[in-house]
């Protein structure tokens, strides 16, 4: 189902074939309701940028303690400590100084080299053949080795802490997080083994910093990390380092496909990488919308928002809102001129990792024009992911053109 001028004004994150392509109904959205109220799923949406900007700053009005996926938000489900995305400050700024350490402009400079050399090993070993798959091959694949690299995870059991994301994180076609068998939060404990090893054998790495950091909480209290919470906080920045940047990988096919001229002058001049990094982030965002719990009563466009309501940020929308990118919003664009687009967030809760997936995005295009600078996808033979939570491929297979 694609959208059309005479379609009902309706959108929700589980709507398996609206998701598809959405952006037909996120401009009418912007135009005609601005501020949406779906009466099925009893939710309120925002698709404009100033309005999206404006809710995800706003921490105090808008929470993310109870969730930031609507079904979670909905369910009423308790949310475990240590699950950084679900905090609000002062916890959550306290928990995210802690994790800020290990995303310094120098440690993430100091991986720039082992991220080179590891994509390098995945893309040789698929030179020659005629076909590739953008995510099977390298997207699914080096995230993850990265965040194993932050973490000091070896590589045997990085394998098992991608499954267990994807137990939680991937639903059935329509399906909802919280309909999943193994409920829709993991509780970390893929990590418990590691831990305890780590604790015996410390190392140079991110998860001995943790084990050994002393803070002071919310309480005014001097303490470390609680077990629970640094299986939360690990299972957070694997599970959601990795899938933005396998998304950010399986679009960047698709969308230079699409636009083979964008593509051989990207591949002519390498100097338009990093923006066109921000092209493809912008233009379809890993994660589609963001929701939020509702503090106090709130006004939009005349009309008031009840305290206790639930309400979606559609981050693509407002990535593509003309008041904010222009007239040809609706365009892919690598040479656009830098604007500040939602795909990683803003305020409290903006990306910590925002810079290591750029740097992961910009070495993987360059790898792959590299060795393969004409591809056309196989859209037939592609496998569209199905979570409300993030939006991308779990396949992108493409026929090298030599």
């Amino acid at each position: 189902m694609t959208a059309s001028a005479t379609d009902e004004l309706y959108y929700d994150p589980w709507h398996a074939d609206l998701n598809a392509e959405p952006y037909p109904m996120f401009k009418r959205f912007r135009d005609e309701a601005p501020l949406y109220y779906n009466e099925t799923h009893d939710f309120y949406a925002l698709s404009r940028f100033d309005d999206v900007n404006r809710t995800l700053v706003d921490h105090r009005g808008f929470s993310s303690a109870r969730g930031v996926v609507l079904e979670i938000i909905k369910s009423g489900m308790e949310i475990p400590p240590g699950l950084l995305i679900f905090e609000d400050p002062p916890i959550h700024d306290i928990h995210r100084g802690l994790l800020a350490r290990a995303f310094t402009p120098r440690k993430i400079n100091a991986l720039e080299p082992m991220i080179r050399e590891f994509t390098q090993k995945c893309l040789d070993a698929v030179v020659g053949g005629n076909r590739f798959d953008f995510v099977k091959d390298l997207g699914a694949v080096m995230p993850l080795r990265v965040v194993g690299m932050l973490f000091g995870i070896p590589e045997d059991y990085q394998r098992r802490v991608q499954e267990d994301g994807d137990r939680h994180v991937r639903t059935e076609r329509g399906g909802q997080m919280t309909d999943n068998p193994d409920g829709g939060l993991t509780d970390g404990q893929v990590f418990a083994d590691f831990i305890d090893w780590r604790t015996d054998h410390p190392a140079d790495d991110l998860t001995t910093e943790l084990l050994n950091a002393e803070f002071e909480d919310e309480t005014g209290a001097t303490r470390r990390l609680r077990r629970d919470e640094l299986l939360m906080f690990m299972n957070v920045v694997a599970v959601a380092g990795a899938e933005t940047t396998t998304r950010l990988i399986g679009w960047s096919g698709k969308l230079l496909s699409e636009h083979p001229d964008q593509r051989r002058r990207l591949a002519a001049d390498r100097s338009l990488l990093p923006g066109a990094i921000e092209e493809i982030l912008r233009y379809e965002p890993p994660a589609l919308q963001a929701a939020r719990y509702v503090t106090r009563d709130v006004d939009f466009h005349g009309t008031t928002v009840p305290e206790g309501s639930a309400i979606l940020t559609l981050i693509g929308a407002a990535n593509r809102d003309e008041r904010r990118f222009g007239d040809n919003a609706e365009e892919f664009d690598i040479t656009r001129s830098a604007r500040q687009h939602l795909t990683f967030g803003v305020g409290a809760h903006y990306c910590l990792g925002n810079a290591l997936a750029r740097i992961e995005g910009r070495i993987a295009l360059d790898e792959i024009l590299n060795r393969f600078p004409d591809w056309d996808v196989d859209l037939d033979a592609a496998v569209f992911s199905s979570s409300s939570a993030v939006r991308g491929w779990d396949s992108m297979p493409a026929e090298v053109n030599r």
